[in-house]
């Protein structure tokens, strides 16, 4: 079976560094000439986009991960806040989310059916490639993904994370896990990585969401015949993160403006997204904007604005009845999406007296799976870049992120695979 099943590693050794998050690497080594570590041949002279296929022995499946019962709540938001020095008494304010679910986040078996939805369709397309899954900061974890892979023989793998977007946590800090895992399995130098490019606009990706919004629309004026189009607002909604961050988001040789490549991507998407479903209602503009969910830090910092909440207490003064909320920025329905929209936003259009919508993430949509799938047969056949799909002006993203690119503004950077050198 070309989906491998990973479970939780309950090893008892202090030594082994399986079932648990590395320690951040100390180093990311180069082979002789190389500008990308721990990268196939093809993409060690650091190449925006790579021209020559690699016979890849794996896929690695890589996401955030997510606590699966109430016991697992708060050493997992602990592995997610670690090194910030956060008290468990904080954390118990955010664990509420997920202990009125049981403890359980949906994102791993969101996870374990995106696995399986992938190595099938790869075998579908006549590619024999196992497809192993880790998370970031749950079990089971990268580096039990990366051993699962090695102890199999894999020697070159292709990485895909489920984050779509260029920024720190999206972006770099998964190609600094990986390059943590390597190292605590003492692997540089044995296994090669390489890394998808950023999907933000492929269409497997943004399909689902057009098809999401145009129901959404229909299903609002199936059910209150008296709205016209422009009785609703369309809110795109993504994580906000720090502004300093998102300033740093994408290469320092791009100048995107205020918000980064990550604020401009988001943007980007939304507007395609716009644009295809006013064509399906004939023309009909849409009244839409992107807004911002779901910030965690000190009231002092400032953040991407402007809050979802707050744009929805003002939409009825804008004469809006109706609002639908499309989450551009989000693979699958994890916590922040069933808390955050389909809790507190829900209940601020109710408050509103709104009419509410969300619509649904790609998941596993038959779209989105064969996106990803588009997206490992780039790195296979060695697709110029010119004949890989983009749905903005953007895109298409980088197979080898460029030197500069996302910084973390507390951190500096750490060592990470799949990327230039900064």
């Amino acid at each position: 079976m070309a989906a491998q099943n990973l479970g939780r590693n309950n090893s008892d050794s202090s030594q082994s560094p399986l079932g648990r998050k590395p320690a951040p690497a100390s180093d990311a080594p180069l082979c002789p000439g190389a500008v990308v570590s721990a990268a196939t041949e093809p993409a060690r002279d650091g190449s925006a986009w790579v021209k020559t296929g690699v016979d890849y022995d794996g896929i690695l499946l890589t996401s955030f991960g997510g606590p699966e019962a109430q016991e697992d709540v708060i050493p997992f938001l602990r592995n997610v806040t670690a090194g910030r020095g956060i008290p468990d008494e904080r954390l118990e304010e955010v664990a509420v989310h997920y202990r009125t679910h049981g403890g359980v986040s949906p994102i791993n078996d969101q996870n374990r059916q995106l696995r399986d939805a992938l190595a099938a369709e790869l075998e579908r397309r006549g590619h024999q490639l196992p497809v192993y899954w880790g998370n970031r900061n749950w079990h089971p974890y990268i580096v039990d993904a990366l051993n699962d892979a090695h102890e199999a023989g894999a020697k070159r793998l292709l990485a895909i994370a489920t984050s779509a977007y260029a920024s720190y946590s999206s972006c770099r800090q998964y190609r600094e896990d990986y390059a943590d895992a390597l190292e605590a399995l003492q692997l540089n130098g044995e296994v090669e990585i390489d890394k998808v490019r950023q999907f933000f606009d492929h269409p497997g990706f943004v399909k689902p969401f057009e098809l999401g919004l145009r129901e959404a629309i229909d299903s609002i004026l199936a059910e209150l015949p008296e709205l016209q189009p422009d009785d609703i607002e369309v809110l795109f909604t993504t994580h906000s993160i720090p502004t300093a961050d998102a300033e740093q988001s994408g290469p320092d040789s791009r100048d995107f403006g205020a918000g980064g490549a990550y604020a401009a991507q988001h943007l980007e998407v939304s507007r395609a997204v716009v644009t295809s479903v006013e064509e399906g209602l004939g023309g009909t503009p849409l009244s839409w904007q992107l807004v911002y969910q779901s910030r965690s830090g000190p009231p002092s910092q400032p953040w991407l604005e402007p809050d979802i909440n707050d744009v929805i207490e003002g939409l009825p003064a804008a004469g809006k009845r109706a609002v639908i909320v499309v989450p551009v920025g989000f693979v699958s329905d994890h916590m922040e999406v069933l808390w955050d929209l389909d809790n507190e936003a829900r209940q601020s259009a109710a408050d509103a007296q709104l009419a509410f919508r969300r619509t649904p993430t790609p998941g596993v949509h038959p779209a989105f799976v064969s996106g990803l799938a588009d997206l490992v047969e780039e790195r296979l056949d060695g697709t110029p870049k010119a004949d890989r799909p983009a749905c903005t002006g953007i895109g298409p993203w980088y197979d080898v992120c460029r030197a500069g690119c996302c910084e973390n503004t507390r951190l500096g950077f750490r060592p990470a695979i799949a990327g230039l050198q900064p």
